[in-house]
């Protein structure tokens, strides 16, 4: 297995590209502004979607299933890290979001 970087929120750099591997819904209920939104069960078929030369951070609800996609596409060759804390790090930081339904975000 690939080692990636582990990241929190918190160092996500402003503007960076990041790719977020949630369910539908949970996308809906709130993200980042500008992240792409491919659900994990997904990746597989969509990764090409993905620019391959952009440092991507990866993001999930509390970082796992972020992590095993941060794993197969640094396997793939993409400069990929995990943000570890996930959503729940983003929000507790008060970090930007944004949701579909305009109602605050619950991780």
């Amino acid at each position: 297995m690939t080692n990636v970087a582990q990241v929190p929120a918190t160092e996500v750099p402003a503007g960076a590209y990041l790719l977020d591997v949630r369910e539908h819904e949970e996308w809906d209920a709130g993200h980042v502004p500008g992240a792409v939104h491919i659900p994990l069960g997904e990746l597989g078929a969509r990764y090409t979607e993905l620019d391959r030369d952009l440092p991507l951070y990866v993001i999930c609800r509390s970082g796992y299933r972020s992590d095993h996609a941060a794993q197969a596409l640094a396997g793939a060759g993409w400069d990929a890290s995990n943000v570890a804390d996930g959503m729940m790090g983003w929000q507790a930081a008060g970090l930007p979001m944004t949701s579909e339904s305009g109602q605050p975000y619950v991780a």
